[in-house]
């Protein structure tokens, strides 16, 4: 599957969050990575986030697509982050 991933967590957790999701995904754009994963790499990816972020007061949200056949992508301005660039 394809996985488009938005977190929104409190700095004290950001860079944690970051290098869990790298893990499994491509850095995009602050505070964004997308890729193509398995089903078990997502659910790892799912359990160890719940470990990291506060439920209260961090959020994160998962776009997930069977097949990207259907859609497109296009970057205006600088394109950041990817599988080129690592931190």
């Amino acid at each position: 599957m394809f996985v488009i991933l938005v977190y929104d967590v409190n700095v004290k957790r950001v860079a944690k969050v970051l290098k869990t999701c790298r893990k499994y995904l491509n850095w995009v754009q602050n505070s964004v990575l997308e890729g193509e994963i398995s089903k078990a790499n997502y659910e790892k990816l799912r359990t160890e986030l719940r470990r990291i972020i506060d439920k209260e007061e961090d959020s994160v949200i998962f776009y997930t697509f069977r097949t990207l056949k259907y859609s497109s992508r296009e970057i205006m301005g600088v394109k950041k982050g990817g599988e080129e660039i690592f931190l």
